[in-house]
């Protein structure tokens, strides 16, 4: 076996020797439909129709080439397409200054389908010679560039291939994103922006409306599939939720198409993202129009958003008001008299020209078979007539491909041009100007830059695409019942973020599209079980917390001195709490503690007419008239605990209440004292009484009073009470209340007012049992047990009371404790002074059995019924602290 390969090899090169090295092509090739001979050739593939006819290939023999159905819808754009390739490559031959002495030339297929687009394709690449030998290979038949296609599909179908032989392509159309993988298609350029920055655009229009749930359809191909990813990445970057996403293609059975058109009937979003080809928008207009499924906003690609022939489907009007982006408009002079001179004259071999011409006019030509139609007269003209082909009004993609010519133009230019030691290859070499190759186009294409006569700027990045700038079109109906992309925004992805997207103030009726009603202020976004994150339940901010935004995903909390409002949207200064004199606890205790004022002086003023009568002076005058004036400065502290507490009203309240109260005590107990000695003070020998004089009463009241002061001063100057913000109490509102500063301080005040006030209490029940004409004692038991009452209860209630209450607590207390005193001790004797004259004399003081000893220098007047013994010894007892005089005189 080895040997007769050996052998094999031997012959085979033998043979190769006798003869030429020939290269043959391998089938027939495809003439083009549109051609001129130049220096320099570029190809160029559209698509002048969109259908072929139906073939079953056997197998059995060399499959034909599938031509495209002549009685469907011609593609008046795809042509125009091919025109403004010729009509830009006849301008740069007239420039002088762009490639000078250089004739470009073209070379145009018509094919429709992916299969038939990729033979064109390898049509440019090989030539269209059969045979290529030593003898003509030194003019090859591959183009310089090859222009198109206009769809994604066969883009991406032929780049790859194209790419192997460095041929680059330029497209004018195929916005797949997928196309800027350089190590997938690295010859691949385009004159228009990557689907990428299209649905970037279209989620920020999404946003910018407020459909946060929508549905996606996209067609599936790689155009399809690319772009509804890359928009799905971006939506939901923006917080744009899909509510369902399917694809489906032309070629698909009905049953599919039905399946689709189930999911957006029972789906509750309004607007739905379209990222498909014109076929297929059609074909889902149609349907959903024989099932009256209207009230839809549709949002669609470039591919078919601005197509012309979506005027002439069945359904069309639902897509009224759809919005898009496309490529920005442009004009280019002269074209519109260079499509209006078009004849079938010009292109003989051209069958496309010709099916052109017969359906323009509804004529026939003399060369055709179709006999349906009246000959052409020979007179027919473009210039007279008004057709898609024709009009130049909105030059969008048509410009694409005027770029596109001109960017090959200008790196063959470069190319041509290039100064020896500056070129792009190995030593700064330049291209062999007789000999350019295809890659060598391609390097001076990756640094193209200039700028065209409406001054746009084209160049190509390094994944080949170019700069994003987008117009956002609605489409509307027109006077001719035609639909047109009306502009209403622009999108320009070199911009900043914040001004990328600008929207004119064109009005358009935008529909809403959520899946949960937009959260109002004061309310959050919680999220609903299994569901995305577009769909959510408001919930109210909590007591305490805002949220000031729509949609808030959570809660502020107020800061300390703060609370929230009702609506729960903005922070206001908390309540300020504290017992006023305008509300009206403030104003019945300010009440209270006025006619208690009232009440003393009144007293005050009785006592002082009556001074001089019995009663009075047996009440020790002088006391009587000190506890008066310390019971009206007991009424008058307690208005100090109302109003907004301050540094000086906060020192002055619990002194001044200590200080009063320890005074009208002093003052009880000291009468409690005297009543009680000079009855108990009976035996012989016996000088007790001399100790509790007029000056001895004095004396021990100031004293107690003295400790009372003390106790303050120490107080107010360790540690005194201060103005105090209480947030701790109640969360809404801040008690203003006086902090004691030190609470030792405070119980040492209420402590020793508690302790003089047992003493007292004791002491005046011991004397319980005195002479009943008049005893004094029992009328300030009771006064000190009401006294004693109120205060134990004021402990309990003191400490659990809260915010101002704990303040009314303590003013309750003081007025209760000083109408207490004040009712009880002097309320008999004013009864008996005004409405009892007669009982306030001697002789009824006297009474049957009794004396009445007056004792000026004690100001008591002791009197009763007493039996002579005892009455012996208290006149002993009480002789030997006064002088005889005076015995005798009270006697």
């Amino acid at each position: 076996m080895p040997l007769l390969r050996l052998l094999l090899l031997v012959v085979l090169m033998g043979k190769m020797g006798q003869g030429d090295s020939v290269c043959r092509l391998q089938g027939s090739a495809q003439p083009p439909e549109l051609a001129q001979d130049g220096d320099l050739v570029i190809g160029g593939i559209f698509s002048f129709r969109t259908t072929q006819d139906y073939v079953i290939n056997t197998f059995q023999t060399f499959p034909e080439v599938r031509k495209c159905n002549k009685y469907v819808f011609i593609n008046f754009r795809e042509f125009k397409f091919a025109q403004v390739v010729m009509f830009a490559i006849n301008e740069i031959n007239k420039n002088t200054n762009l490639l000078p002495n250089v004739k470009l030339g073209y070379k145009i297929y018509d094919n429709c389908g992916t299969v038939d687009i990729l033979r064109a394709a390898l049509a440019l690449v090989s030539g269209l010679k059969e045979e290529v030998n030593e003898d003509n290979c030194n003019k090859s038949g591959t183009v310089h560039a090859i222009l198109g296609h206009s769809g994604s599909r066969p883009t991406i179908a032929f780049a790859q291939i194209v790419g192997r032989f460095h041929i680059p392509v330029i497209s004018h159309f195929a916005t797949c994103a997928c196309l800027s993988n350089r190590k997938e298609y690295p010859t691949f350029f385009r004159t228009i922006p990557s689907d990428y920055y299209q649905s970037r655009a279209l989620a920020k229009l999404f946003k910018h409306f407020g459909w946060t749930w929508i549905g996606a359809l996209a067609v599936e191909n790689e155009y399809g599939l690319n772009g509804i990813a890359a928009f799905i990445q971006a939506a939901q970057e923006y917080g744009v939720c899909i509510e369902y996403s399917e694809v489906f293609s032309s070629s698909y059975r009905p049953d599919r198409l039905q399946r689709i058109i189930e999911i957006i009937k029972h789906a509750t979003s309004k607007v739905i993202m379209a990222f498909m080809s014109h076929r297929e928008i059609k074909l889902l207009a149609k349907e959903l129009f024989r099932q009256n499924i209207t009230g839809l906003q549709w949002v669609g690609s470039d591919a078919w958003i601005t197509d012309d022939s979506l005027t002439d489907s069945e359904g069309h009007s639902l897509l009224v008001g759809s919005l898009g982006f496309t490529v920005s408009k442009a004009k280019i002079p002269g074209l519109e008299e260079h499509l209006r001179q078009l004849h079938p004259s010009q292109f003989p071999d051209s069958q496309f020209v010709r099916d052109f011409w017969e359906d323009v006019f509804d004529c026939a030509l003399n060369n055709t078979a179709n006999t349906q139609r009246k000959p052409c007269s020979g007179f027919e003209s473009l210039q007279t007539v008004e057709s898609k082909f024709t009009d130049v009004s909105e030059l969008t993609f048509t410009n694409n491909v005027y770029k596109s010519v001109y960017a090959v133009a200008h790196a063959l230019d470069n190319l041509i041009k290039c100064e020896e030691g500056k070129g792009p290859f190995s030593n700064g070499i330049c291209a062999d100007t007789k000999h350019i190759q295809p890659w060598q186009v391609l390097q001076y294409l990756n640094t193209v830059n200039f700028t065209t006569e409406e001054g746009e700027r084209v160049y190509f990045d390094s994944n080949g695409d170019s700069p994003a700038r987008y117009e956002l079109v609605n489409l509307q109906m027109t006077n001719k019942g035609t639909m047109e992309g009306v502009t209403i925004g622009i999108y320009d992805a070199s911009l900043p973020e914040i001004h990328q997207f600008i929207l004119n103030n064109i009005p358009v009726e935008v529909p809403v599209s959520v899946c949960s009603e937009t959260c109002l202020q004061g309310t959050r976004k919680v999220l609903q079980k299994g569901k995305p994150i577009c769909c959510y339940n408001c919930i109210p901010c909590p007591a305490g917390e805002i949220s000031n935004l729509t949609d808030s995903i959570h809660c502020m909390k107020c800061p300390s001195e703060y609370w929230s409002n009702k609506k729960r949207d903005t922070c206001v200064n908390k309540a300020l709490e504290f017992l006023a004199y305008d509300e009206i606890l403030g104003t019945l205790i300010a009440f209270f503690a006025l006619l208690g004022v009232c009440l003393t002086m009144i007293t005050i003023l009785v006592f002082y007419a009556h001074k001089e009568t019995p009663i009075v002076r047996a009440n020790n005058s002088e006391l009587s008239f000190l506890l008066l004036f310390s019971l009206t400065l007991c009424f008058l502290c307690s208005l100090t605990f109302i109003g907004r507490p301050t540094e000086w009203s906060c020192m002055l309240r619990h002194t001044a209440f200590g200080i009063t109260f320890v005074l009208c005590i002093s003052c009880v107990l000291g009468k409690t004292i005297v009543v009680l000695m000079a009855f108990r003070a009976t035996l012989p020998g016996s000088n007790m009484m001399k100790w509790f004089g007029p000056a001895q009463q004095r004396l021990s009241v100031l004293c107690f009073t003295f400790i009372q002061v003390l106790i303050c001063t120490l107080w107010l100057t360790i540690n005194p009470p201060f103005p105090f913000n209480n947030m701790l109490l109640h969360k809404d509102r801040i008690i203003l209340e006086c902090n004691f500063g030190s609470a030792v301080g405070f119980w040492a005040v209420l402590g020793y007012i508690g302790l003089l006030a047992i003493l007292c209490f004791v002491l005046a029940f011991l004397g319980r049992k005195l002479p009943d004409n008049f005893n004094e004692a029992k009328f300030i038991t009771f006064s000190m047990l009401i006294f004693c009452a109120v205060w134990i209860t004021f402990i309990p209630s003191y400490v659990s009371s809260p915010g101002k209450f704990t303040v009314a607590v303590e003013i309750f207390a003081i007025l209760a404790s000083s109408y207490g005193m004040l009712l009880c001790i002097f309320l008999p004797k004013c009864y008996v002074i005004l409405f009892r004259p007669e009982q306030n004399t001697k002789k009824h003081i006297m009474g049957k059995m009794g004396a009445t000893i007056l004792l000026e220098n004690f100001g008591l007047l002791v009197y009763g019924s007493l039996n002579g013994a005892i009455w012996s010894k208290l006149h002993l007892g009480l002789a030997m602290v006064t002088d005889k005089a005076c015995l005798d005189t009270c006697l």
